[in-house]
């Protein structure tokens, strides 16, 4: 029986990352798909957890853009973020992220892809889910991240799979979200972990990240 784990826009926050990977069930293989940065208080030390721990690892638009900061300037919270994540990184790290695949082929016949299949940095929500098949007869399975929301699809005999943001829910549920697939049954445990948010705000004030970067982790938005 094999099982995949997926995490995924853990964006900085290294107290969300430790709380999924201490309530993660037993997998076979571990899938990140991409935003390990942006954001939030704690990049470094997310960076070198992710590449300890993840057999697959995709690269998000916040790790494609770490040396272009200037791209999210309409955004404060977004171009703060990755200011911090690019003055805590070293400058391995940093080139390691450059180098991620934007998708790549996963375990059992799944493609890994962290936000739309076709165009760069599109979300693809829930309801746009079924658009997906188009992308899916040669796999087994289509994993996505980009929108921070939880969600999971059988389109046609595809299962369409976002796990939720690890350190920056979007769909007013602030706990943790990740998943896990059995590959053998076909389905997905959509998981949630509660964790020290009130921690994580602390960390961002006295770093000096925007203070909204932390009031949103509250409410899950």
């Amino acid at each position: 029986m094999v099982k995949i784990g997926i995490i995924s826009d853990i964006h900085s926050n290294k107290v969300a990352l430790e709380a999924v990977l201490d309530d993660m069930p037993d997998i076979d293989y571990l899938v990140c798909i991409g935003d390990i940065v942006g954001y939030g208080p704690r990049p470094a030390e997310c960076v070198e957890i992710v590449r300890e721990e993840c057999d697959v690892i995709i690269q998000g638009n916040h790790d494609r853009d770490i040396h272009n900061p200037e791209v999210y300037e309409a955004n404060h919270m977004a171009y703060q973020g990755l200011l911090h994540s690019a003055s805590e990184l070293s400058d391995e790290q940093s080139e390691w992220l450059s180098s991620l695949p934007a998708q790549k082929d996963a375990p059992a016949n799944f493609r890994a892809v962290h936000s739309h299949p076709a165009v760069t940095d599109m979300y693809v929500k829930p309801d746009d889910f079924p658009e997906m098949y188009k992308y899916t007869e040669t796999y087994s399975g289509l994993i996505l991240g980009h929108t921070h929301i939880q969600h999971a699809e059988m389109v046609g005999k595809c299962i369409v799979i976002n796990a939720g943001s690890v350190g920056q829910p979007r769909d007013s549920d602030p706990s943790s979200a990740y998943g896990v697939v059995d590959v053998q049954e076909n389905t997905v445990d959509l998981r949630r972990v509660e964790y020290d948010v009130e921690a994580v705000i602390e960390d961002i004030d006295d770093i000096g990240l925007p203070i909204e970067s932390g009031w949103r982790l509250r409410d899950g938005w």
